[in-house]
């Protein structure tokens, strides 16, 4: 029972910054008068229907990765119960502080090795690394970039297209460390990332890099056994997982602004999600909603719109994993760790 508090106390703090900023977005930009003009129809409760299809579409995309990565060890349960253990994990940690990680210790309680485990979740992040990598060249040719970055005049389209290419230039950063280290260099890369990290403005952060280089070792070996049908077949899971949370905004603007471009729609979410990356709040809380309504705000005339769409987006890819988190974890906590998974 003292666990299930200490989990309620815990997820009680992203939720509450979260509706604390909508409450406050609300109360500046929203006025009850507004609240009639939007129009519940069969076509935008089809649409919110449609954004949760395409929520379910991630999470089987994730689902799909796992028993991919795994070799179909996996039962489609078991990858469930780890999908939605990581994005509870991920919902009420920082996301610069990467609560995705523990997947290891979930897919070890699932029968998967520890030294496995640790594999799998660097070849997990790996896998999104490089597809938001990828994806950069695509979206801005896709769409003209001020239609994107750069927009206007004013001090937040600046500061989100600079903090947009610090963080871009970071991933592809990453990218480039963890495929050396997996398949070109892992004893060097390791080496140089322990020897990096012992300096004194950094040193907090020297176990967790210790333990990176330690999985890009184990993990080369592995993973330059597989074939290209194995690797082409674990990145499709991949995009499949990114691009359907991507259209989740594109159901909910197709429901209530129409008149916005759907392409323009969905490149920029991969803006938003990039941005999303480096958020020091948990799960994102608060940076997204603000994020999310400046940035889509010259899409729709109605600013209580944009307000609407936030919140449906917010409910159905972050609020929803609170709520599944509070009721699955008592019993994921209680449950007893499947046989062949050594620590």
């Amino acid at each position: 029972m003292n666990e299930t508090v200490k989990l309620i106390l815990k997820t009680a703090l992203p939720a509450a910054i979260g509706i604390g900023v909508v409450a406050w977005l609300f109360g500046n930009e929203f006025s009850l008068s507004r609240f009639t003009q939007i129009p519940w129809t069969a076509h935008t409760i089809a649409a919110i229907a449609l954004a949760w299809l395409c929520m379910a579409g991630r999470e089987w995309g994730m689902m799909w990765r796992l028993r991919v990565l795994t070799d179909r060890e996996l039962s489609w349960r078991s990858t469930f119960k780890i999908t939605m253990m990581c994005e509870f994990t991920s919902a009420i940690t920082p996301t610069t502080a990467g609560g995705s990680a523990l997947s290891m210790i979930f897919l070890n309680r699932e029968g998967i090795s520890m030294g496995r485990s640790t594999t799998l979740t660097m070849v997990t992040l790996m896998l999104d690394e490089l597809f938001m990598t990828i994806s950069c060249p695509i979206v801005f040719l896709l769409v003209p970039y001020r239609e994107l970055l750069g927009f206007g005049e004013s001090a937040f389209t600046s500061g989100v297209t600079t903090a947009f290419w610090i963080v871009y230039a970071g991933i592809c950063l990453v990218t480039l460390l963890l495929y050396m280290g997996a398949f070109v260099a892992p004893h060097r890369i390791a080496a140089g990332l322990d020897r990096l990290f012992r300096l004194p403005l950094i040193r907090r952060w020297h176990h967790k890099v210790s333990d990176l280089g330690r999985s890009m070792i184990s993990t080369g070996a592995d993973l330059k056994k597989r074939p290209a049908k194995w690797w082409f077949e674990a990145f499709s899971a991949t995009a499949t997982t990114w691009i359907s949370r991507f259209l989740v905004v594109n159901a909910l603007f197709w429901g209530f602004a129409e008149a916005a471009p759907q392409l323009v729609v969905l490149c920029r979410q991969f803006i938003v999600w990039t941005l999303l990356t480096v958020s020091p709040t948990p799960g994102g809380s608060g940076v997204s909603e603000w994020l999310f309504t400046n940035y889509y705000g010259d899409l729709i005339a109605n600013i209580s719109m944009v307000l609407v769409i936030a919140v449906l987006w917010r409910i159905i890819t972050y609020y929803v994993y609170l709520i599944i988190g509070v009721i699955l974890v008592p019993h994921w906590l209680k449950g007893k760790k499947k046989n062949g998974a050594p620590e």
